[in-house]
């Protein structure tokens, strides 16, 4: 009989499956990682977005520019519980293809996860730098 695993360790395996999805640029599992009403921060958009179908597009509209994710890699990540919700913190190095230049970036990510039944389903998401200090 195997154990069930730790709310911790849950979040830790969604958290893995979307960094998988997105390093392996598949749209699709990708953004079944995401609740409906997931939001977005992104350091490099002006506005936040406010849900997930607002990102879905502006995802296909990136990729119809040359966008692809060429590989992504999370380190430090720690979980913080708190009820149903997670918050999931870690470093990511991202590789990306923009308009056919290849971009390395150092970043740092928050993630928030919710318990939807069985499952946790990231509702919100936050990328800035990673600075010097």
């Amino acid at each position: 009989m195997n154990p069930i695993p730790s709310p911790e360790s849950q979040v830790l395996q969604a958290a893995a499956a979307l960094v998988d999805a997105f390093a392996s640029n598949d749209t699709a599992r990708y953004f079944a990682c995401f609740s409906e009403d997931a939001s977005f921060r992104f350091h490099t958009l002006a506005q936040p977005l406010m849900s997930r179908l607002a990102y879905e597009q502006l995802w296909a509209q990136w990729q119809a520019e040359g966008f692809a994710v060429l590989g992504c890699q999370s380190r430090n990540g720690q979980v913080s519980l708190q009820g149903d919700v997670a918050i999931f913190l870690h470093d990511v190095a991202t590789h990306l293809r923009v308009g056919g230049e290849e971009l390395h970036l150092e970043e740092r990510e928050t993630i928030v996860f919710r318990r939807q039944g069985e499952h946790w389903l990231a509702c919100h998401e936050h990328l800035s730098v990673l600075s010097d200090s």
